[in-house]
């Protein structure tokens, strides 16, 4: 599992989710839309607190956290937040690469 979430999306989150930092952005897997990774799901977002994190990482004072039972929707795989042409929220998927 790896995800990476650049500078750009950070600020997305800042100005779309309207706090003041420090927040948290849950990452969690939502049954809907057509999903790149494991169909029938798309990757959702939410601003709470963790309860049972099974994967933090801080980005320019935003926790992105994974809860724990939520992890097999990230695992083998890595995951990109970034911001496209049109200022909006990229995700892009790539299966991670297995070394011997």
């Amino acid at each position: 599992m790896f995800i990476s979430i650049d500078e750009k999306a950070s600020t997305w989150f800042t100005r779309e989710f309207e706090f003041n930092k420090p927040f948290s952005i849950r990452m969690f897997p939502q049954y809907a839309g057509f999903g790149q990774r494991n169909k029938g799901y798309s990757l959702a977002f939410s601003a709470e607190y963790p309860a049972n994190a099974g994967f933090t990482q801080e980005v320019n004072g935003i926790t992105f956290y994974v809860e724990g039972n939520d992890v097999w929707f990230f695992e083998d795989t890595e995951t990109y937040l970034s911001v496209d042409d049109l200022n909006e929220i990229q995700v892009t998927f790539k299966e991670e690469s297995r070394t011997a």
